[in-house]
């Protein structure tokens, strides 16, 4: 296949790392086209809070994209010295690169097993690099394969049983520092897909006040009517956070948005002894963690929900022997698909080239033959002409078929083209 799935995730990197090696969608176009016009391969790049990963296919022959190629061009992409990015990053290939981007896809290697959003993350990290022009054959038919293998797992197992996702798990946290929540001010810092999530979870809390704040004026507005939240302008974010026992912040900021010296001098000294919660579960962090002093201010970053987690998925385990037992058989399937697909044109470029030959052979002795055969005599040469050749071609085409399972038959097509005389 020559296919590498190379990348970190929250397993191998920290959060510091991973939110230097973070692609915004600007980086992520530069880097897809670059990556695929440098070394001729399909690419697709996917870039979440807890993964960083590159799925490259090059044609079988050429030179593999390996993991030092890849820190090297991360680290390039980033301004990270390659020798830092090398110790984080794992490397599947070919059949194993498959079997990871199909438990990815189905949320099997998540930090919340059974979560919903990877398979979507996937899915539009796949259209951004195929409007591109940097997907090809064996990305689209891959990608499509490990989002049915998502939708079967999801459907034929309890795997995303219960509410379990980052912003639940985030909550979660908050239940165990307040008793009540009536007399508590929510403030969401963010407007994207994760703080419309996260909402859903808040408003079962029930919370006094739901503040909601974001750059663009129009989505902050847009949030707080999903929940009964106010909307807050921009510029009374430190406002906003003296008044607040939880904040949950989910920008996209490429830098802390409250660095500690912000916090000290134009919040803290405005809560009084209150306790302040705030969930940072934006990558890179958008609340400096010095900031955190776990009495007054406890700071949690996406990493901190790892903890939690082993306390919410009993459930979803017990879901993971099925699902693993889908993505295996599927990884085969595939695999077998492809490879076929791939030594089907040299079956059929075999079958034809035969065809041709019989042909050319038997039109001279039936035209020898003529007006001596009944048209009974004719059908019965003609068939054993056919028959003869379908016993000739069955040994080298079940080896090819069997080789193809065996994702060996490129080796077999070459000899079988010098053998049969046939063009590669």
């Amino acid at each position: 296949m020559n296919l590498r799935a190379i990348g970190c995730n929250f397993r191998t990197a920290a959060v510091e790392m991973r939110e230097k090696l973070a692609f915004d969608e600007a980086k992520q176009e530069r880097a897809v086209v670059d990556l695929s016009a440098r070394f001729g391969c399909e690419v697709v790049l996917l870039s979440t809070c807890n993964r960083v990963e590159l799925y490259v296919a090059r044609q079988p022959g050429e030179q593999p994209f390996d993991t030092g190629l890849a820190a090297e061009f991360l680290g390039e992409i980033h301004s990270v010295p390659a020798s830092v990015v090398v110790p984080l990053l794992y490397e599947h290939i070919d059949d194993a690169a498959v079997k990871h981007l199909s438990r990815v896809a189905a949320s099997l290697d998540s930090l919340i097993v059974g979560e919903g959003q990877i398979a979507g993350q996937m899915k539009k990290a796949f259209e951004f690099a195929q409007k591109l022009g940097a997907t090809g054959p064996m990305l689209n038919a891959l990608m499509a394969h490990s989002l049915r293998v998502a939708k079967r797992v999801r459907t034929e197992t309890t795997i995303s049983a219960g509410h379990v996702s980052v912003s639940s798990v985030a909550v979660d946290y908050v239940r165990q520092v307040f008793d009540t929540f009536r007399d508590k001010t929510i403030l969401v810092i963010g407007a994207g897909k994760m703080a419309r999530l996260t909402l859903k979870h808040l408003e079962a809390l029930r919370p006094g006040k739901i503040l909601v704040t974001n750059r663009s004026p129009e989505k902050a507005a847009e949030i707080a009517a999903l929940c009964g939240g106010q909307p807050i302008p921009w510029s009374q974010l430190d406002d906003a956070l003296a008044k607040a026992d939880i904040a949950l912040s989910t920008t996209g900021a490429g830098e802390p948005i409250m660095p500690k010296k912000r916090f000290d001098e134009k919040v803290l000294p405005h809560r009084g002894t209150r306790t302040l919660v705030v969930l940072d579960i934006a990558v890179p962090r958008d609340f400096d963690p010095a900031i955190h002093d776990g009495d007054r201010v406890c700071v949690f970053n996406i990493d901190d929900l790892a903890r939690v987690r082993e306390q919410t998925l009993g459930e979803r385990r017990k879901a993971l022997a099925p699902a693993e037992a889908i993505v295996n058989a599927e990884v085969k399937k595939f695999a077998d698909d492809w490879n076929r697909r791939k030594s089907g044109p040299a079956i059929q470029q075999l079958r034809t080239e035969v065809d041709r030959v019989r042909a050319e052979v038997l039109a001279p002795l039936l035209g020898k033959l003529n007006g001596k055969l009944t048209p009974g005599d004719r059908e019965s040469i003609e068939r054993a002409f056919r028959l003869f050749q379908n016993k000739l071609l069955h040994a080298p085409i079940a080896a090819l078929q069997e080789a193809s399972k065996e994702g060996e038959a490129r080796k077999l097509v070459e000899a079988m083209q010098k053998l049969f005389g046939l063009k590669g």
